[in-house]
């Protein structure tokens, strides 16, 4: 036998080697128990979240104008959700290839793309890749609050997995992609793919080219950054990265990519679509009252508006040049839009202080202007202007300022003597009158004549209604409202339209009290409407819901104001306005047509505010030029040169859309001849001597005319001027020298009205009438003899040494501030309210 040594066991098969086998198969299956375990864990907490609130999306609510193009909108998050078939192709295939490789082969989480990522950022040293897919981030995106951003730990970047997993089992691809698309944030403002599209190329997202799409998607890397407004240069290198991105994936071809990388991109001027006119922000504070906050920047409606965009930009455009013209001009010594803008944009640039608050900065102190353009037939707002700009002030002048109309309130003074039976063809006299009846500018001297339009003006002596308003005579008009009663204007005014309460003094006669724009616009309607106007002006048509469901509709009414015949004959004055009065230069320079036309010319006292309305058969439009703070423009700043030229640029505008028609004279309406010099009836022997200019030969000259009026306005009487006992009109007062201005009234029963703050500064008439004051001097002068009433022919000052050379004329004197009115004066407020109504 020979001896045999079996050979060592193997050292797997040793007692020893199964003590750390058994040891790490323990801590393995302990570890695989607990994996298990955790992944549950995980996975349950994944699964608490509520899925639902992947499509509970903020919607912007959008505000379209008449003809269905966006307006602007309201929104928290400016988002418009669009089903995947409505996004361009181009735009999936850019996203994809720049945030997410692999995202049609992973289950929500990449996991070589983890691998890769952890690589490179350890050779750099740096974190200089992410992995997260289109899930995840869609994940981190829908549930700010379970998986906040600004946690960067561990736990947090698990559960995003799981949540993103989760997400992937209950969605299919072709779903995740469009919920993140109409989810994720494109920098300025845009929430989803839909509004980046809008408010960077202003198209639908459908329409997107390769090369916007590459833009879009080059942007999710850092929004900011990378915004063409902010850094072109680095947006294009980041398109041009996503493109490189999508051939190297094979997604696009080489000739794709070579002819795209080529383009220019091409964007829109920026512009905040939210705050993007003073009409857009009506609209807004509108749909809040209506529905409420919440509803209306989340919930998605459809606001359809009365706004004509073409009209509402060319008013826009009208306003803003001629005022900064205006600004230009010598003798306008006020801020400028220019310095102001300049220092606002140097405020934006400035860094936000420790508090995260803007450095503030002052109101604007420029000339401001507002514009609106109501629809006759129905008070539809078709434009509306504010201001110069909105990001400025968004304090709304056409709707929240009131400001004296001046001589635009004249027309309704009128209104109210022809509906009370008083005619166009009423005398009434243009001669100097005591301011005490007024009180305009000081608590005596003479009534400045401003509303004329004119630094010559001169008193004309007795003259017709219809010239007095023609040629906007000032002391003939507040003759002419003593004539017809103050309560009478007062509620004609109320019954038109204009809600802002009227002072009762004669003052309100010239328009010392205060309306809104929107109120004055709304009360000319009556004009051209035959003697009705609209209700109330509206600017929502209607609202509907993200289901289209209406659940509010414009409902508008009529409401009947004068007599067909009375507005027709005042729509007759108010386009005599335009031919041979105060804005005849709307004919004659500023090139517009002789189309059937009505309008007047508002010049506050010390030309402080300056206004047009005026209005065809089909629109109705208001200008208005002055600051927030009132003061004068500049000396002699007529709104035939301030607001008309703005006038004509925008009814020039509304020619083609809304063509005027002629303003047909209603039944009952007569023509009747009558003597310029009586008002009366005209005789065979209404005649008057004149001399010929050219050669010095007396002649015989006609003094009648044919005017309008209704059968109980047609004078009863024949004219006692002329003829054989011809009587005069002028109240001589015995014991006085004559011709005198006698007052219309007993000014001890009027208790003077004191001003606020002085008005009148110097020894010199603001209004430069030096025609009236001579006037004054000669007549005082002309010792007992008659004074030419038609003083066309102006009655010549005395030479020096004759009588009434050393007489001093007393002008309106300066009335010192009243200190307890003043405390009780609100201070001005350029805010706007929650919601305005009209």
């Amino acid at each position: 036998m020979w001896d045999y040594t079996p050979p060592p066991k193997p050292f797997y098969r040793r007692a020893w080697f199964f003590v750390p086998v058994g040891f790490i198969a323990a801590v393995l299956l302990v570890a695989l128990v607990w994996g298990l375990a955790e992944k549950e864990r995980w996975t349950q907490r994944a699964r608490a979240f509520d899925y639902s609130k992947l499509e509970q999306m903020e919607s912007a609510s959008i505000i379209y104008d008449r003809a269905g193009a966006v307006l602007g909108r309201i929104f928290i998050q400016n988002r418009d959700q669009v089903p995947l078939e409505e996004i361009s192709p181009a735009m999936i295939t850019a996203v994809v290839a720049a945030e997410d490789a692999r995202f049609y082969q992973h289950e929500g989480v990449d996991y070589i793309g983890i691998v890769r990522a952890m690589v490179k950022n350890y050779q750099s040293g740096r974190t200089r890749q992410g992995a997260s897919t289109l899930t995840q981030q869609l994940a981190r995106n829908s549930f700010p609050e379970g998986l906040p951003a600004s946690d960067r730990g561990y736990g947090r970047k698990v559960l995003e997995m799981f949540v993103a997993r989760e997400i992937e089992r209950r969605c299919d691809k072709r779903k995740i992609l469009e919920l993140y698309l109409n989810r994720v944030f494109f920098g300025s403002g845009f929430y989803g793919v839909e509004a980046a599209s809008r408010g960077y190329f202003g198209k639908n997202a459908k329409d997107l080219t390769l090369s916007e799409a590459a833009m879009l998607a080059g942007l999710l890397k850092s929004p900011s950054n990378l915004s063409p407004w902010r850094n072109r240069q680095a947006c294009v290198e980041q398109r041009n990265y996503v493109l490189q991105r999508a051939l190297e994936l094979e997604m696009i071809t080489k000739e794709q990519h070579d002819l795209t990388i080529n383009e220019d991109i091409v964007v829109k001027n920026r512009r905040p679509i939210h705050k993007d006119s003073y009409a857009a922000d009506l609209v807004a504070q509108q749909v809040e009252k209506l529905v409420g906050r919440d509803a209306a920047v989340s919930d998605g409606y459809r606001i359809y508006t009365t706004i004509d965009s073409v009209l509402q930009k060319k008013t826009e455009s009208a306003l803003r040049d001629q005022l900064t013209a205006i600004e230009r001009r010598e003798g306008y010594e006020h801020q400028t839009y220019a310095q102001y803008d300049a220092q606002w944009k140097a405020r934006a640039r400035r860094p936000a202080s420790a508090t995260g608050e803007a450095t503030p900065i002052a109101s604007p102190e420029y000339l401001q202007g507002a514009a609106v353009v109501l629809n006759n037939a129905n008070g539809a707002i078709l434009a509306l202007v504010g201001g110069r700009d909105i990001q400025h002030s968004p304090y709304n002048r056409s709707v929240q300022a009131r400001r004296p109309p001046g001589t635009a309130f004249k027309p309704f003074v009128y209104a109210a003597a022809f509906e009370k039976g008083l005619f166009p063809g009423t005398v009434v006299q243009d001669a100097v009158i005591d301011n005490r009846q007024v009180m305009i500018g000081g608590t005596t001297g003479i009534l400045g004549e401003w509303g004329p339009e004119r630094v010559d003006n001169k008193y004309e002596g007795a003259i017709s209604a219809r010239t007095a308003l023609v040629r906007s005579k000032n002391a003939a008009s507040v003759r002419f409202g003593m004539m017809t009663g103050l309560d009478r204007v007062l509620a004609l005014a109320k019954n038109a339209g204009i809600e802002s309460p009227l002072r009762p003094f004669p003052a309100t006669y010239l328009g010392s009290s205060e309306v809104t724009m929107m109120e004055l616009a709304l009360a000319n309607t009556i004009f051209p409407n035959g003697g009705w106007r609209p209700s109330a002006p509206f600017i929502i048509e209607r609202v509907e819901d993200n289901s289209g469901t209406v659940v509010f509709q414009a409902k508008p009414g009529k409401q009947r104001v004068l007599r067909p015949a009375t507005a027709y004959q005042v729509h007759t004055c108010l386009a005599e306005v335009l031919e041979r009065g105060t804005a005849d230069r709307a004919y004659t320079e500023l090139g517009l047509k002789q189309f059937p036309l009505g309008g007047k010319t508002g010049t506050a006292y010390n030309f402080t505010d300056t206004w047009f309305l005026g209005y065809s058969s089909e629109v109705t439009c208001g200008i208005w030029a002055g600051f927030d703070k009132p003061r004068p423009i500049y000396r002699g700043a007529f709104s035939n040169e301030v607001t008309l030229p703005v006038w004509a640029e925008v009814m020039k505008a509304t020619f083609s859309d809304y063509r005027p028609k002629e303003i047909v004279q209603p039944k009952g309406i007569t023509k009747c001849e009558i003597c310029a010099s009586s008002g009366l009836l005209a005789t065979e022997s209404c005649f008057e001597t004149v001399e010929n200019k050219d050669s010095g030969e007396k002649i015989q000259r006609r003094t009648t005319y044919f005017e309008m009026a209704t059968p109980d306005q047609v004078p009863k009487n024949p004219c006692d001027v002329h003829g054989d006992a011809p009587k005069s009109f002028v109240k001589v007062i015995p014991g006085e020298q004559w011709p005198r201005a006698a007052l219309a009234v007993d000014v001890s029963s009027h208790k003077p009205v004191q001003m606020k703050a002085q008005t009148v500064i110097g020894g010199t008439d603001p209004y430069n009438s030096v025609q009236a004051v001579k006037n004054v001097v000669a007549a005082k002068a002309l010792d007992g003899k008659r004074a030419p009433m038609q003083s066309s022919s102006n009655v010549p000052a005395p030479a020096a040494g004759e009588p009434g050379d050393e007489m001093e004329v007393r002008r309106a004197e300066p009335v010192r501030p009243v200190d307890q009115l003043n405390s009780q004066e609100p201070p001005l407020n350029l805010e706007p309210p929650a919601a305005i109504e009209f």
